[in-house]
């Protein structure tokens, strides 16, 4: 990792000579806590290479479920997105680098144990530096399609809801019926393989991909690999979307309307199901996906302030997972002041169905429940462009889809833009 950042800095710095544009290139100096490095940030993506970092911190107190504690957990993300054309006369071509680390052994693991988790950076590693995005991407027809190659995580495009972005539960990124499945190509922890996106006009997409259907290497989960091993099968996945608002420059808030289908390969074992002679049956672990967010008002007349409502349902089969479905709801109110119009109030409300196949096979299974229902209530302060401080509430009903007592917890996301 350590020549990895090396290699990226000197990359930076290599493209110091040219000069920023103010049209083009994002405002370093206002944007983000370490500045415009005297130009030299601008004068990167001038060339084509532009270096994001940022950190973040979610420290969470619980009360109920399996045990009355506090934990955090930390995210550090360093990306270098570069325009090959401008860098290197690759017309068409683009390319991203990106190192996460991540550190503390989270809430959920510790006090609650729901079955959505608590906080979308809590990982099973802790402590993980590993490289999570390698990947090229070759556009063609004028942009309308684009083929990636490389190490590429799912949630960083299929089943996306921007409006539930601001949440802290992990359930409005990845449903969990995906996220606990064999293996899906997801934070932290990419596969190798191959997306394609086709803009059919500028309201209407197509996008799909297969992947490794396992990644990195289990032995070793801290470590980055591309390793194809024999049994890991494929993962592929498809989604068709409206965006009825692109193309109109004079619209700011959410509209997008998306269904999408994903399945493995590779058979799992049944979590239930026994064949003629005692083995569990294999099955193919498969499900879907529809959503939807649109801007529905807009505040003192100003564009900036805006309420946006988003929903969407997911289902797998659940044959071998403990969720085999969710439902998302939500609403997401930008600038709730006309003296705070970059603050973020956010209410969401989810609902991830217990398989019955899973209920069958607990120990008690009288003691379980059809569903684990999760209420967020969240206030996102920005108090400057590049760093937030964010408070949130959150109450699980049946966590973990048993008899626990329901949890109730009280905590803080910091965001700081580097």
């Amino acid at each position: 990792m350590q020549r990895l950042a090396v290699v990226t800095l000197s990359c930076l710095a290599a493209a110091m000579p040219a000069l920023a544009d103010e049209e083009t290139t994002p405002n370093f100096a206002e944007d983000t806590l370490s500045g415009d490095w005297h130009g030299a940030r601008s004068a990167a993506a001038k060339r084509g290479l532009v270096f994001e970092g940022s950190a973040r911190v979610d420290a969470l107190s619980n009360r109920g479920a399996i045990s009355n504690g506090s934990r955090h957990v930390t995210h550090l993300d360093f990306k270098l997105r570069m325009d090959l054309d401008k860098a290197a006369g690759w017309n068409g071509g683009s390319a991203m680098f990106n190192v996460i680390s991540d550190g503390g052994w989270g809430p959920n693991a510790r006090h609650v144990g729901g079955q959505m988790g608590v906080t979308s950076i809590e990982v099973g590693a802790p402590t993980t530096t590993r490289l999570f995005q390698a990947w090229l991407q070759q556009s063609f027809l004028d942009d309308r399609l684009a083929m990636l190659a490389g190490l590429y995580p799912i949630d960083s495009e299929f089943f996306t809801m921007d409006a539930a972005g601001v949440f802290l539960g992990p359930q409005y990124g990845t449903p969990a019926d995906l996220a606990q499945t064999r293996g899906p190509s997801i934070f932290n922890n990419s596969a190798f393989g191959l997306r394609v996106r086709w803009n059919i006009d500028k309201n209407f997409y197509a996008m799909g991909a297969v992947l490794d259907g396992i990644p990195n290497d289990p032995a070793r989960p801290k470590s980055t690999a591309i390793r194809f091993a024999r049994g890991d099968g494929s993962f592929t996945i498809g989604e068709f979307g409206w965006l009825p608002e692109a193309g109109n420059d004079k619209f700011k808030g959410h509209a997008k309307a998306a269904i999408g289908l994903w399945g493995y390969s590779a058979k799992v074992n049944d979590q239930r199901d026994l064949d003629a002679v005692g083995n569990p049956v294999q099955r193919r672990q498969q499900g879907g996906y529809v959503l939807g967010e649109r801007t529905l008002m807009r505040l003192g007349g100003q564009d900036d302030r805006f309420l946006t409502g988003f929903a969407r349902y997911t289902w797998g089969d659940g044959d071998s997972t403990a969720v085999t479905s969710s439902l998302n709801l939500g609403v997401h109110l930008k600038g709730p002041f006309a003296s705070r119009p970059d603050d973020i109030v956010g209410v969401a409300w989810t609902r991830a169905g217990m398989s019955q196949k899973w209920r069958d096979v607990q120990t008690v299974p009288a003691d379980t429940k059809s569903g684990e229902n999760a209420l967020e209530i969240s206030y996102r302060y920005a108090v400057t462009p590049w760093f937030a401080i964010q408070p949130n509430y959150q109450y699980l009903r049946n966590p973990g889809g048993g008899s626990a007592p329901n949890a109730k917890l009280i905590g803080v996301r910091l965001d700081l833009a580097l």
